[in-house]
């Protein structure tokens, strides 16, 4: 995983997730969230969602703004496909286009049952392999996809939860603890979340002794569950992620619709 840049984009990607029905024959819904570093804008994200029979596709973009755009420019498109089964999402395709000025970078990963059958990443990175942690193909059976990960149906225990992510590149393991509730409005959404902290356990795919990792092992994260009531399921709608660089703050300014 390319740090800093590259997290704000996954960790946006896992945290800020649509509402979406599980159990209509066909459901179209779309979020968007602001992403800042403390007060200063850095990035927006939109995420929709097409559900049909038994099968699912949700895409996303991310575009860098503000001081950020000044800086670098980067953006970012993904999208994942799969089934519905026994209300989860499991997907079989996600894809990510990562782009940076003039470089671009493109993962794809293949899933059967939940198990990761083949990655492709274009170009390849150049590793170390003195320091790179490697995956190994124990760490990609039963593993989650950074768009689908974090929708639960509504009658699901949300945190404590263990949610093991890989993006493509890297293996990480997301760890739920509860926090209680909070209130939270925006478009779509006015009521009561549900509040879980988040630790950040690296397993796999990245380079050991990484200053902004170690920062993140020892850090605590936090993010807000909002109900969908229409759709039944409880999705992200803020989370705070400390940054060596400050608080980075994701948070829905459209929820569902």
């Amino acid at each position: 995983m390319i740090f800093p840049i590259r997290s704000v984009i996954a960790l946006a990607l896992v945290f800020g997730r649509l509402a979406v029905s599980v159990e209509a024959a066909e459901v179209r819904h779309s979020s968007q969230y602001n992403i800042s570093l403390g007060i200063l804008p850095i990035a927006t994200a939109t995420f929709s969602s097409e559900f049909g029979d038994g099968d699912y596709k949700i895409t996303g973009s991310f575009k860098s703004a503000g001081i950020a755009d000044i800086i670098s420019r980067v953006s970012a498109d993904t999208s994942v496909t799969g089934r519905i089964l026994d209300d989860r999402l499991q997907a079989e395709q996600y894809n990510l286009v990562y782009r940076m000025g003039k470089r671009t970078r493109v993962y794809d990963v293949e899933y059967r049952n939940g198990d990761v059958t083949e990655t492709t990443i274009k170009p390849q990175p150049r590793r170390n392999p003195e320091t790179w942690i490697p995956v190994t193909e124990k760490d990609l059976h039963a593993v989650l996809d950074p768009l689908s990960g974090l929708i639960f149906p509504g009658d699901a225990k949300i945190c404590p939860k263990r949610l093991p992510i890989y993006d493509g590149e890297s293996r990480m393991d997301l760890v739920l603890a509860p926090m209680g509730s909070k209130p939270f409005s925006t478009d779509g959404f006015k009521g009561d979340a549900i509040v879980c902290s988040i630790k950040y356990v690296p397993r796999s795919g990245f380079r050991r002794g990484r200053s902004d990792i170690e920062y993140l092992k020892k850090t605590s994260m936090e993010i807000w569950f909002a109900k969908a009531e229409s759709a039944n399921v409880y999705a992200p709608v803020y989370a705070r992620i400390p940054t060596r660089m400050g608080q980075l703050y994701v948070t829905a300014v459209k929820y569902g619709g």
